[in-house]
C-alpha cells in the first residue's frame, strides 16, 4: 500500500468510523468533519438513490461520506496520480463497488462528460479561485432539483444564476449549497 500522510474518518452511513487514507500534498486539505456534518444534515442523512460528483475529490471525504450514506453512485475526479491512487485503495478497502475514480483534469472532464448528477461537490483548491469559472460549465451536469456545494477560503457570490440555499462559515471555511435560480 501507498505510504501515507493523512487520514480521515467517515462520520455517517454504512462505513461510519471507518478511516481512509490520502496522501500528503499542498493542496489537499480534507473537509473536516464539523462541514461534512453540517453538509450532510442540509443534504438529508439519506442519500440513495442519488448520483454524485466529487470534482476535486482530494482525500475522498465527501464522495466517500456521500456513498457511505447511501448514493448510488459517486464519481470522483482528481488530476494528481498519487491522490488518485489512494482513491483507488480506499475504494477497494471499503468495496465501494457505487464508487467510479477518474484521473482528470476537473476542467477537461466537465467538457467532455456528460452524465447528470443529483449532488455536485466543488472544493478545488482555494489559491487557484476556480468557481467563477466552473459554474457555468454545471448547469448541463445538473439533474433537475440537482444541488452543489461549493467551498471556498472566503465570502464568494455566486452570480445571479444560482440561488444560495443554505450557506455557513466553519474556521476559515465558507461552505453553500447552491441551486440554480428558477424563472418564472
Amino acid at each position: 500500500m501507498t505510504v501515507m500522510q493523512g487520514k480521515v474518518r467517515i462520520i455517517g452511513g454504512h462505513w461510519r468510523s471507518r478511516l481512509i487514507a490520502f496522501p500528503d500534498r499542498s493542496d489537499l486539505r480534507p473537509t473536516s468533519d464539523r462541514i461534512r456534518e453540517t453538509l450532510f444534515n442540509w443534504l438529508g442523512q439519506d442519500l440513495s438513490g442519488l448520483s454524485c460528483l466529487d470534482l476535486f475529490a482530494g482525500s475522498g471525504a465527501l464522495g466517500f461520506e456521500a456513498a457511505s450514506r447511501g448514493a448510488e453512485r459517486v464519481v470522483m475526479v482528481d488530476a494528481d496520480a498519487r491522490i488518485n491512487k489512494a482513491l483507488h485503495e480506499n475504494k477497494q478497502k471499503l468495496q465501494a463497488t457505487q464508487v467510479e475514480v477518474v484521473l482528470m483534469n476537473a476542467l477537461n472532464f466537465m467538457n467532455s462528460d456528460k452524465n447528470q448528477f443529483d449532488v455536485i461537490f466543488l472544493d478545488p483548491p482555494y489559491r487557484l479561485e476556480l468557481l467563477p469559472e466552473l459554474l457555468p460549465l454545471m448547469t448541463s451536469h445538473l439533474a433537475r432539483n440537482g444541488l452543489i456545494y461549493a467551498e471556498t477560503s472566503g465570502v464568494w457570490t455566486p452570480d445571479k444564476q444560482w440561488h444560495v440555499k443554505r450557506s455557513a462559515k466553519a474556521g476559515a471555511v465558507y461552505c453553500q449549497l447552491l441551486e440554480l435560480e428558477l424563472n418564472g
